[in-house]
């Protein structure tokens, strides 16, 4: 079993062109920025693309890369569990772009709002409408208490049920996402 290690995004600029980069965000999300030459293979797939990165593997380092280092680093897990070597960017694209890196953008891509962004819209949303609504009918405010838990649940797991849910809507879909040219570009 391979052990992952981490960069800082300093250190990953510094060496970028010694990585092959994975971003294992949504399409949605890589379709609105993503560190320059990277490859999206979003987290849900990672396992089918398995042998393109083992061959990647093979020809240079793996840099795992997703919006705050948290998918990045449960990919890097999987990847070390199939005995494939990888590195995963800490803080990921919010961070590397914070310190000033450039973001790269597919041509013609529209970007949508950051996942980060779209929950808080959903969330604030639900917790206004249960509250606006329970003034008129009171178990209506279950829904804002139930959104508040959740809230909890997401800070105390560190995981995102409601972001899980906005990355299957269609807005988060780029229109051009060909995972097949992906490995194949991978394993060349």
């Amino acid at each position: 079993m391979s052990i992952s290690t981490a960069l800082i995004p300093a250190q990953a600029a510094a060496r970028l062109d010694e990585y092959t980069v994975i971003d294992v965000r949504t399409p949605g999300e890589y379709a609105a920025g993503h560190l320059p030459g990277a490859h999206n293979i979003p987290l849900d797939h990672l396992h089918a693309a398995l042998p393109a990165l083992k061959s990647a593997a093979a020809r240079s380092n793996l840099l795992i890369v997703c919006a705050s280092g948290n998918r990045s680093t449960t990919a890097c897990a999987e990847l070390a569990a199939a005995d494939i070597p990888a590195t995963t960017l800490t803080g990921g694209t919010t961070a590397w772009a914070g310190e000033g890196h450039t973001l790269h953008r597919p041509e013609n891509a529209r970007a949508p709002w950051p996942m980060e962004r779209q929950v808080r819209l959903a969330a604030g949303t639900l917790v206004v409408l249960g509250l606006a609504v329970g003034n008129r009918w009171r178990p209506a405010r279950w829904l804002s208490a139930a959104i508040g838990g959740g809230l909890v649940f997401s800070a105390a797991t560190n995981t995102c049920g409601m972001a899980a849910a906005l990355a299957k809507l269609p807005h988060n879909q780029p229109r051009t996402t060909d995972l097949d040219a992906v490995m194949r570009a991978l394993q060349n």
